[in-house]
């Protein structure tokens, strides 16, 4: 069994069991990726990928958990190498950040600025996408820190951590009749049409469950993941627009009226997650505590020793979280 094969099989299955589309990630040839597999099936004595004529057409149960195994395997050498890039160069290496909009838009920017003048010669990649999709990103190691509000606790593998709390606001144009609202309720908001995020993304799930709390069914008219697009139709005057308190910039959006929602609204928790088992470089340490200072590397080295998230959640029950 040799390491190439491992990676192959493993390739193989995230690129959807097509060969030769795996083979332009590797860089090699299609005959030669197919032939190792088949002389590591042979060895094992099972089949990991079922055919039809010449094409994979599923994985079978054997070789999922064979893959899975590959992975983890896969992802220790990583974690190897990272150990001895920290002691030959503890400043130089990559780093790889999967998040929403609204984090790249308007939490982040801040701290990649900082981060850069201090390790310029960290590579730093961001990748976007649904909760879900960066948790999953984080789970198989295709990223090595996920940031989201929602969706990641969903994967036991990754460890997760709170950042900040933050809350919502309303926004509405300077013409609308709520404009001249000093306070408002959740009754008052149900008898517009709303435009706010789309189920799933920056804490949507805790402004559905405060008007279902209430016994009210919000006419949610437009959603969106990007807190720009809510604002834009809000301009357009399609509804009153409900987006996060971090998402409204005084000056560009100027021409809105923004109405405080705090005490309509549980507040939300950003977390950042890595996978279990993850060598956290220095660099990668000091990332995490300039986006939330509170978890210094003394708390993160906690949190690694943790067995389990409901552990992780018990050492933060009662700390105070930042406010965004």
């Amino acid at each position: 069994m040799k390491l190439q094969q491992l990676r192959y099989i493993w390739e193989v299955s995230r690129n959807g069991l097509n060969v030769s589309a795996t083979a332009q990630v590797l860089y090699t040839s299609q005959p030669g990726i197919s032939k190792q597999i088949r002389l590591l099936e042979d060895e094992l004595g099972v089949e990991i990928f079922a055919r039809s004529g010449k094409h994979l057409s599923h994985i079978t149960a054997a070789g999922q958990r064979i893959i899975d195994t590959a992975g983890e395997i896969l992802r220790q050498c990583e974690s190897i190498k990272q150990i001895a890039q920290e002691f030959s160069n503890e400043r130089a290496g990559e780093l790889t950040v999967a998040t929403t909009h609204t984090q790249a838009r308007y939490a982040l920017p801040k701290v990649i600025g900082q981060f850069i003048q201090e390790f310029p010669d960290v590579s730093l990649h961001m990748n976007q996408g649904t909760p879900a999709q960066i948790a999953e990103m984080a789970a198989d190691g295709s990223v090595d820190f996920a940031i989201a509000t929602e969706g990641l606790e969903d994967f036991p593998e990754l460890i997760t951590m709170p950042c900040y709390s933050w809350n919502r606001c309303v926004v509405v144009p300077k013409e609308h009749p709520l404009a001249q609202e000093k306070k408002i309720s959740l009754t008052t908001l149900a008898q517009h049409p709303i435009v706010t995020y789309v189920f799933g993304f920056t804490g949507r799930s805790k402004l559905d469950e405060a008007f279902k709390e209430q016994g009210l069914e919000p006419k949610v008219v437009f959603t969106a993941a990007d807190s720009d697009v809510i604002k834009t139709y809000v301009r357009l005057g399609l509804g009153v627009g409900i987006v996060a308190r971090m998402a409204v910039d005084e000056v560009e959006d100027s021409d809105l009226v923004v109405l405080d929602a705090s005490e309509l609204f549980e507040p939300s928790v950003t977390k950042i997650a890595f996978r279990r088992g993850t060598f956290l470089r220095g660099y990668m340490a000091s990332f995490i505590e300039r986006f939330a200072p509170h978890l210094t590397p003394k708390v993160q080295s906690q949190v690694i020793q943790c067995r389990n998230q409901e552990e992780i959640n018990a050492l933060f029950a009662g700390v105070k979280l930042p406010s965004y």
